[in-house]
């Protein structure tokens, strides 16, 4: 796939605690955050977001790292591209103080930024409130993004923070106890679905890690585990990113049903229509 010249979708900026970031948006009606996964806004993110936009949402994209538009598929640039582009990335994201790579019981602090731009996002779009799906590396930002009441669909694609380096990182997620706790009694309360997404032989996202969040918010934490062998052949990495680069866009496959089971979330929550059936 080639680089995506960024052609339907508008750019703009939002500025929040003296940080200014560089946003794309497509779509009307409610507000989704769209979080991307190393290495960054590629054509396949931009493909969720269109699929998000035609169920009658806002796809809403901030540029957290990495060039917008950017194929980083080695079968479009080559290896050697794919590498330094990926290495660059994981690079910033790991020497920024915004993101919580290895310590456990924390949030990231690029957090606040993101509740402020959905707040925002909600004002600008309307509707009962907003969703997010955070991929990989920004998988978690989701669900500490649900400590506010406006955040109605929260999807953890993949959450690979903190990287599972030993079994206490890997039995966890980042984001700080504090804010679980409020999550879980809002999950209590007013019933807060919160979505997950992995390949059950992922090792970023290990099955402990699931198991976790299960005895945390119980039934409101709702898996969709898929066997490897569903994934993409054609994807160059080894099964990880469901939404994205591993997704086989076809109706009865596996990753397709997983997609319309997070676009069917967003059509509830956000739309107040009942869930459509799996294509």
């Amino acid at each position: 796939m080639a680089d995506h010249d960024l052609t339907g979708f508008a750019k703009s900026t939002f500025t929040h605690g003296g940080t200014t970031r560089r946003v794309l948006r497509r779509g009307t009606g409610p507000a989704v955050i769209i979080m991307a996964e190393i290495p960054g806004i590629t054509p396949k993110v931009l493909e969720f977001a269109a699929h998000v936009a035609d169920v009658g949402c806002t796809a809403v994209l901030p540029v957290l790292f990495g060039t917008p538009g950017r194929d980083a598929n080695p079968a479009s640039g080559g290896w050697p591209n794919t590498a330094r582009a990926l290495a660059s990335t994981m690079g910033q994201v790991c020497v920024s103080r915004e993101f919580t790579v290895l310590a456990t019981g924390r949030s990231s602090r690029v957090v606040g930024w993101l509740r402020a731009l959905a707040a925002a996002e909600h004002e600008r779009c309307g509707g009962p409130g907003v969703g997010a799906v955070g991929m990989c590396v920004t998988g978690g930002f989701a669900l500490a993004m649900a400590t506010d009441e406006r955040m109605l669909a929260p999807v953890l694609s993949q959450p690979s923070l903190p990287l599972p380096c030993t079994p206490g990182r890997a039995g966890t997620i980042d984001i700080s106890p504090r804010e679980l706790a409020v999550v879980r009694g809002r999950c209590e309360r007013e019933g807060l679905q919160v979505l997950g997404l992995r390949f059950k032989g992922d090792r970023l996202v290990p099955g402990e890690r699931f198991a976790f969040l299960r005895r945390t918010l119980g039934d409101a934490f709702v898996a969709v585990e898929l066997e490897d062998d569903t994934a993409n052949p054609e994807a160059a990495l080894p099964p990880h990113s469901v939404l994205t680069e591993h997704l086989v866009d076809e109706p009865g496959q596996p990753t397709r049903q997983a997609l319309d089971t997070v676009l069917d979330l967003f059509r509830e929550k956000l739309l107040g229509e009942p869930a459509g059936p799996a294509l």
